[in-house]
């Protein structure tokens, strides 16, 4: 089966956790100590990744000064490092000067270096030594950022603005709170405004460590590390940085600790009570506790001569061969711009095929994974729109950390003949632009060794209004009937940014099969089941989704609009993909399995559309009602012929 794992974008935020439990404050919860505005910065001297020297005085000229704490691996800081830059040319002859302050013990001035020529960097950046200036400012996160006026008094602290965040990320800026807190002070008033929360990383503070501690990295952190997180936090993989060596990891021992604490790493959000996973990604409390001990003692290093060696790389494709056939999933490389939000991609590719081929495995491979959120590949009849039609035929999917597997012996998906290959791509920003060609694998297999068909359809529903400002909005759907002898393999829950929750269960008994509390789309999970469940023939599964169009979702792009059904993230989704096993053997009494599942399939297409046409809700259409390039579907399902189409025509036929 293909585990699909979904990493957080970038641009979306620096990390997301897992199931913990909270069992002592970590070092990142003690206060550090918080200047109170109006207070005077009395002193810089500090190195700068060019080798100058750079002092309090250097800055004489400028009425106004913004010293913003960043980091060279916090997504955040890379993406708002881009917005300084900008804000630094054009507020330069207005005498406000930008100066980049880099406090982590993990940063190198070769490090800083790199990061100012990748983000084209022209204000002064210098290395904090020591985090005297973070402990002067009472600096926590990056980025953080504070406003000097002309008598070098401190008149901001916070965000630069409130686009990105942990777990969310905006078309735009609803304030642009350091801007609006520049201009006032330019005009000669007050702050409005003149402190917010900052969001982002926790600085890696130089720590004293225990000498004595009982948890060390080369101890236990290092093994826990490659089990759980090392498979994504290498050099090459999405990961914002590596979590390979000693000194790397014990800057960002804080973050961890954070993160696990607030159960956003290991991504994995089902809830333990319904349903048993083979890909289930979880810290046990002995692990997450080993965790907080080490940040807690310092992050001590222990013995690093023996240290286990993280798993090996793959290289290439992970498929259990070379692939059959590779599609190009853009025809040309696309350009992901620095910063902003990326609407979603749709890339149609005919593969030619004037037969059935059976796939026994696919892959979708990323040309630059550290921009590429997500692919979803569909394989579906020439000339069906994207969005509900091309859902129906889903073909595979890559996530961050996603692992093939391949099926079972005998096990294969079909492409029918004259299939298009749909291909939507979620691509996020990273503060520099990037390109990304990504490539789909497939490897064939004879159909006279296929005994059980591979079949992904949906419980999905279209129909729906979500409010502005509702909450808790539920939203239902029903699959279509269970073939006979089919097992259920997996399933893959799908909604957009104001999705809440998410529920499957089967029909006739109720019993949840998976339950998501909190959905987080930055995480598009298959839920892959330890052991195939049998189902039985006529039965269903049904879907309850809850969507959150309220302001206190931060994801929520415009609380005041009714939100309906559509392809991009600013609309909606209520999909519940579900992956089955269905034996291809005939029985003498009519069609096969597979045969039975595409007629329910199709059945439920037909009504979909039916409902999609029928404005007036009074389940009749006429032909002229119907787009002209249903005509001919529309004259193959009016069973009397009589220039009406009923409803019970369009489920029967």
């Amino acid at each position: 089966m293909m585990k699909l794992q979904k990493r957080i974008p970038l641009s979306a935020a620096c990390f997301a956790l897992l199931l913990g439990s909270l069992v002592q404050p970590s070092p990142a919860d003690e206060p550090v100590a918080s200047p109170a505005l109006g207070k005077r910065l009395t002193r810089i001297d500090l190195d700068g990744h060019r080798g100058r020297r750079w002092q309090l005085e250097d800055f004489q000229q400028d009425s106004h000064l913004v010293v913003a704490f960043l980091g060279t691996e916090c997504p955040l800081a890379k993406l708002y490092a881009v917005r300084l830059q900008s804000m630094h040319k054009t507020l330069a002859d207005k005498g406000v000067r930008v100066i980049g302050v880099m406090s982590n013990r993990h940063d190198s001035l070769l490090d800083i270096s790199a990061f100012a020529q990748r983000q084209s960097l022209t204000f002064p950046i210098v290395k904090d030594a020591g985090g005297r200036l973070a402990d002067d400012l009472g600096a926590t996160r990056t980025p953080e950022v504070f406003v000097f006026d002309d008598q070098r008094r401190l008149r901001y602290r916070g965000r630069v603005d409130d686009q990105y965040g942990i777990g969310y990320v905006r078309d735009n800026p609803r304030r642009n709170d350091l801007r609006e807190a520049i201009d006032e002070l330019l005009a000669g008033t007050e702050v409005s405004v003149p402190r917010t929360e900052a969001v982002g990383c926790i600085i890696g503070r130089k720590k004293d460590v225990q000498t004595d501690a009982a948890v060390t990295y080369g101890g236990q952190i290092a093994a826990i590390l490659n089990r759980h997180c090392v498979e994504c936090h290498r050099e090459g993989e999405i990961a914002p940085f590596a979590l390979t060596e000693y000194e790397e990891v014990a800057g960002w021992a804080d973050m961890i600790a954070e993160v696990v604490r607030d159960q956003r790493m290991p991504p994995w959000h089902a809830d333990p009570e319904h349903g048993k996973f083979a890909n289930a990604r979880r810290l046990s409390d002995e692990e997450k506790q080993l965790l907080y001990d080490w940040a807690q003692a310092g992050a001590p290093a222990g013995d690093l001569s023996n240290l286990p060696v993280p798993p090996a790389k793959v290289a290439g494709w992970q498929l259990p061969r070379q692939p059959d056939l590779v599609f190009n999933v853009s025809s040309q490389p696309f350009e992901v711009p620095a910063e902003g939000a990326v609407r979603y991609q749709y890339f149609r590719v005919d593969p030619k095929l004037d037969h059935d081929v059976w796939v026994e495995a696919a892959e979708l491979k990323p040309g630059n994974r550290s921009v590429v959120h997500h692919i979803l590949a569909f394989a579906v009849p020439k000339g069906q729109r994207r969005g509900l039609d091309g859902a129906r035929g889903f073909l595979v999917g890559y996530v961050p950390g996603a692992r093939v597997e391949p099926w079972p012996a005998g096990h294969a998906k079909r492409i029918p003949a004259g299939s298009e290959l749909i291909f939507q791509v979620h691509y996020t920003p990273i503060g520099t632009a990037a390109t990304d060609q990504s490539e789909l694998g497939i490897c064939l297999v004879d159909e006279a060794t296929v005994t059980h068909e591979i079949v992904t359809t949906s419980a999905v529903q279209t129909r729906f209004a979500i409010p502005p400002g509702d909450a808790d909005h539920p939203v239902a759907a029903v699959s279509p009937e269970f073939p006979a002898d089919a097992k259920l393999l997996s399933m893959s829950p799908h909604m957009h940014v104001r999705g809440k929750s998410f529920e499957y269960a089967i029909k006739s008994t109720s019993e949840v099969l998976l339950s998501i509390p909190h959905y987080d789309f930055n995480w598009q999970t298959t839920y892959v089941l330890k052991q195939p469940l049998p189902l039985e023939a006529g039965d269903r599964i049904e879907c309850r989704a809850v969507f959150d169009n309220s302001a206190a979702n931060l994801n929520n792009p415009d609380p005041s609009k009714t939100v309906k059904w559509g392809d991009q993230t600013w609309d909606e989704m209520m999909i519940g993909y579900y992956h089955l096993s269905v034996p291809r053997d005939r029985d003498d009494s009519g069609p096969t399995t597979a045969e039975r599942r595409r007629a329910a399939v199709e059945r439920a297409v037909r009504l979909a559309t039916f409902d999609r046409i029928d404005r007036d809700k009074d389940g009749k259409l006429t032909k002229a009602q119907t787009p002209r390039k249903l005509h001919k579907v529309f004259d193959d399902l009016d069973a009397d012929g009589d220039g009406v189409l009923t409803r019970q025509e369009a489920e029967t036929q």
